[in-house]
């Protein structure tokens, strides 16, 4: 006999099921309408009836304790302080149910609801010193103007767009290719932390799952998805930006990429989109006439105070980091904590204060520095 499922717990299951994408995920609740719990009841026959459900899927569908562990997933929810947000609720990013795959729900850590407009920052894993600035600062200052950054929480240009908006006291969200329990990459476990205190962090994927080469860009046209306009900093000729390029002239958004140098690899992809349509940017005046803010704010916005901006005193822990840093050394999160004796956590945490506040930062190589001597 079939497990009674609430539709919450239906929905949970349905999205969790192994090789059922989000448009099979669509046509299930369209076929039922929209009764995430009628898909658990129906019979083989009637789920073969719809197109793409094969012998397997409707296999998996109704022996699904056999592939998906409920209490868990629902246990890791209550314990890691995450809300499963479904497609029907009135939480869920209006944005993204324009889209024509949606996700069915999304895992949704912090308690920041999208009140703003959104724009993506995105770009290579390994930024140019100069890809990391320029992020940095349009982060910043689309933040004090009343945006929402999104991104993808990767290294590089992902990773400065959240600490840019994060030091100009804004939130920001990060969208991952992965479960919530799962920080991809692990080197960014207090940025994540910081992120979840102001905005959130978000997945459609079950706790458990791993990123992989389908899972990215999925993350990827959500990113896009949610956001009114996406912005590309440094990248490759192909690579996940690129792809989010693509998904954002698919859903219409509005596409815009900032130029480098010519003989840097790492700028192809930006001049190849600006090539083919996308806006040339070279300031946030630029962005903000494109999305018809002649006033350079959005009616919604109040510019950030100056006090939202991270306080520059400096514990104890930060002082023995940048005594060590002092001289020119680029030195690993792990190798500062042989020589400060601190803990690795200690160390993570003190370092991403010490980026917020400029006096130290992250190389592409992962090693940090000094800004000053």
């Amino acid at each position: 006999m079939r497990r009674t499922l609430s539709s919450e717990e239906a929905r949970l299951v349905l999205n969790g099921l192994p090789h059922i994408g989000p448009i099979l995920l669509r046509r299930l609740l369209d076929a039922f309408s929209g009764s995430a719990t009628a898909v658990f009841s129906a019979s083989e026959d009637a789920l073969r009836r719809i197109q793409g459900i094969g012998p397997a899927a409707a296999a998996t569908l109704i022996n699904w304790p056999e592939h998906f562990d409920l209490e868990r997933e629902k246990r890791l929810l209550a314990e890691g302080d995450v809300r499963f947000i479904r497609s029907d609720s009135p939480d869920y990013p209006s944005p993204l149910a324009q889209m024509y795959d949606p996700p069915i729900g999304l895992y949704w850590k912090g308690r920041y609801t999208i009140d703003r407009p959104c724009i993506a920052i995105v770009g290579t894993r390994m930024p140019t010193l100069y890809g990391l600035r320029t992020a940095r600062t349009f982060a910043t200052e689309l933040t004090r103007l009343g945006f929402c950054i999104v991104s993808g929480l990767a290294r590089g240009i992902d990773t400065a767009a959240h600490q840019g908006a994060l030091e100009a006291g804004g939130p920001t969200i990060a969208v991952l290719g992965c479960g919530l329990d799962i920080i991809y990459p692990p080197e960014n476990l207090e940025l994540y932390r910081a992120i979840t205190q102001s905005g959130a962090v978000l997945s459609e994927f079950p706790f458990g799952r791993r990123a992989d080469r389908q899972s990215f860009p999925m993350r990827n046209r959500l990113v896009a998805g949610l956001s009114r306009a996406v912005l590309v900093i440094e990248s490759g000729a192909s690579g996940g930006s690129m792809i989010t390029a693509r998904f954002a002239g698919e859903q219409g958004r509005i596409l815009l990429a900032v130029p480098g140098r010519i003989d840097q690899s790492s700028s192809d992809g930006c001049h190849q989109l600006i090539r083919d349509g996308a806006i040339l940017v070279t300031s946030v005046n630029d962005l903000l006439a494109e999305l018809g803010y002649h006033a350079s704010a959005p009616a919604t916005a109040t510019d950030a105070p100056s006090s939202a901006a991270p306080s520059l005193e400096q514990s104890a822990e930060e002082r023995a980091i940048i005594e060590v840093l002092r001289g020119g050394a680029l030195l690993s999160a792990e190798a500062l904590c042989q020589e400060t004796k601190l803990p690795f956590a200690t160390v993570s945490a003190s370092l991403m204060a010490l980026e917020l506040k400029h006096i130290v930062a992250k190389r592409s190589d992962g090693r940090f520095e000094a800004t000053q001597p």
